[in-house]
């Protein structure tokens, strides 16, 4: 399976991200999104796959997003999708991006939605909280 994470690496719960699908096996392409930021076109389809709007993803504690008064509401998809790629701070994290999906992984447990069979059934966090991959069972 093909794995991406959209990962900033000063984020715990986005190194948890990473650590989990190391632990269940995957090598995951890290693509550091402050460094590399993403086109308008493909985080516009990164929504799509994941089936989120903008402004779902938004970071809007970032200083940034009071700054450009991105709270007004009347701001269109374009124009926040555009704010989101100037200032890539603003991209919510970390995206995992697998052959099953696309998820943001807030809380982290949304991971295994994305995941296959291979996921380990529990993982423990940077700060002791473990967390259980979901059951299967009907």
């Amino acid at each position: 399976m093909s794995v991406i994470v959209w990962h900033n690496p000063k984020c715990s719960t986005s190194r948890n991200a990473v650590a989990l699908l190391k632990a269940s096996g995957e090598q995951p392409e890290i693509v550091e999104y402050l460094k590399q930021p993403p086109t308008a076109t493909q985080l516009a389809q990164l929504l799509s796959k994941m089936g989120l709007t903008a402004r779902d993803l938004i970071r809007s504690k970032e200083t940034v997003y009071s700054e450009l008064g991105l709270d007004d509401l009347n701001l269109t998809e374009d124009e926040l999708i555009g704010a989101m790629v100037t200032h890539p701070v603003l991209i919510n994290r970390p995206i995992v991006i697998t052959d099953k999906g696309a998820v943001l992984c807030r809380p982290l447990e949304q991971i295994f939605s994305v995941l296959g069979d291979n996921a380990v059934s529990e993982f423990e966090k940077e700060n002791g909280e473990v967390i259980h991959r979901p059951s299967t069972r009907s």
